[in-house]
């Protein structure tokens, strides 16, 4: 039944909601007038069967995106439950800020052994959640500028690494695993290299960050990292996203979407092409690992803009490196033409991040019950 028609049956004042799983049905249900719309599934349920496909935490916000000037409020709908709920509020904000305004859950309270628990403890969640950006002042009360100020804090970072010696899980590529654990080593911290499914429950309570990078991606090794990343968003441990090669071919693009819908990434760091295939841009091209061409027009901001569709900290490394937590941009003129002469350069820089968000998560106080991952990823990228 179409809105109009039921508008015409039902009294005055009626709220009338419409399921959406794509933009086509978002488009009509703004055309129709609806009140509300009801976007899924967005995980995999068992409260009923599918008959379209999943619309994926990261869909979420496009479709969310297309309510901008309407009053119609959104709720999202499938597979949501306490453990997934704060990474379902967190991905599926838009690039313009918007959120959801509630979720409709069925199997996590009816199913439980103590509903009323199981309601009160999703509406803390869910209340909880607010949308956070790092601000840096541009002058400090001593009058620093925010740069003078990002380097202070970078240098007191190096001690504290040293300090906390935090453990850093990392399921990377076979090529630079050596040279990962090495440098994890020489800033202070401890590596770990695990990869068997089994262990990243485990590893999710003792590690202090993950980094995943799927440079030698095999599909034996996707249960590894899905179950890693998700361990990681519940223990709110920084998840560092490194998609080497991702334009090289379909199975890397795909196994990349299906991961960042699995788990939140805090920070994802790649090349000009690495990162134009993620966004799905043409603009820079890959030739296997490495980036083609003079880069983005407008670097600062195409990190902008994809920090805010991903929800997490974008690296963007290069001649000039720029990173952005979809507010800030920060610019490092730290490379070297030699670094493209050497195998896993840009891999090395994906275990420093993770070493330093580590250590910040490690530091890290107060109350995180809204936020999905605890220490400043913004700080630590930059660090990294």
């Amino acid at each position: 039944m179409s809105v109009p028609q039921a508008r015409k049956l039902l009294p005055e004042g009626t709220v009338i909601g419409v399921s959406c799983n794509n933009a086509h049905h978002v488009r009509a249900a703004i055309e129709d007038g609806a009140d509300s719309i009801g976007i899924g599934a967005v995980w995999g349920t068992q409260t009923k069967q599918l008959t379209s496909p999943l619309v994926g935490v990261r869909g979420v916000g496009t479709l969310l995106e297309l309510l901008g000037g309407t009053n119609i409020k959104a709720v999202a709908i499938g597979g949501i439950k306490i453990k997934n709920l704060l990474r379902t509020l967190h991905g599926s904000v838009s690039r313009t800020g918007r959120a959801l305004d509630g979720v409709a859950i069925v199997s996590e309270i009816m199913a439980s052994g103590d509903p009323r628990q199981a309601a009160i403890t999703l509406s803390t969640i869910f209340n909880s959640f607010t949308i956070t950006t790092n601000l840096p002042p541009v002058m400090s009360p001593q009058g620093l500028s925010a740069g003078q100020i990002i380097v202070e804090k970078v240098a007191r970072l190096m001690s504290v690494i040293r300090e906390v010696n935090p453990l850093v899980h990392q399921i990377t590529n076979t090529v630079v695993a050596t040279q990962s654990a090495n440098i994890t080593l020489s800033l202070g911290g401890s590596p770990i290299m695990a990869s068997e499914p089994q262990e990243m429950e485990d590893l999710g309570h003792i590690s202090s960050a993950l980094l995943i990078n799927i440079g030698t991606m095999r599909s034996d090794g996707k249960e590894s990292m899905s179950k890693a990343g998700y361990f990681a968003n519940i223990n709110k441990k920084p998840v560092i996203f490194d998609p080497v090669g991702i334009g090289a071919s379909a199975f890397r693009r795909d196994t990349a979407r299906d991961l960042l819908n699995v788990f939140q990434a805090s920070v994802i760091k790649g090349n000009a092409g690495e990162l134009a295939a993620l966004a799905g841009t043409q603009e820079v091209f890959t030739k296997g690992v490495d980036s083609v061409g003079s880069g983005f027009r407008d670097p600062v901001g195409f990190v902008r803009d994809l920090a805010r569709k991903e929800r997490c900290v974008i690296a963007l490394t290069g001649p000039v490196d720029y990173i952005s937590d979809g507010t800030n941009v920060v610019a490092l003129s730290n490379g070297h033409e030699i670094l493209a002469k050497i195998t896993g350069s840009g891999c090395i820089v994906g275990s420093s991040i993770a070493t330093y968000c580590g250590a910040l998560f490690a530091r890290s106080t107060g109350d995180s019950t809204g936020k999905l991952v605890q220490g400043d990823t913004f700080l630590g990228a930059i660090a990294g």
